[in-house]
C-alpha cells in the first residue's frame, strides 16, 4: 500500500510531497532512526523519485491514510 507523505523542513516555507511505497509505521520507524543518528530520512516512491531531508529539519511529517492501488479499468 502507498501512503502520501507530507514533510514540513525548517526555514523551507512549501512542503515536500511523495507518496511512499512504506506504510505509515515504517516511515516513523525511519525518522526515529535518522533522528537518533543524527542522519538523514530518505523516502522513495514508486517511479524512482527519491526525497532525502536531514532528520533534524524535519519540522513535522503529515502521514496521510494508506491506500491500496487501483487495479483494472474501473471507475473511482
Amino acid at each position: 500500500a502507498d501512503v502520501e507523505i507530507k514533510i514540513g523542513v525548517n526555514n523551507i516555507p512549501r512542503e515536500v510531497s511523495i507518496d511512499a511505497e512504506v506504510g505509515t509505521e515504517q516511515v516513523e520507524q525511519q525518522l526515529r532512526q535518522a533522528l537518533a543518528e543524527n542522519g538523514v530520512l530518505r523516502l522513495s516512491d514508486a517511479k524512482g523519485r527519491t526525497v532525502i531531508v536531514p532528520a533534524a529539519q524535519v519540522a513535522y511529517l503529515d502521514l496521510g491514510q494508506e491506500h491500496a492501488r487501483p487495479v483494472g479499468f474501473g471507475a473511482v
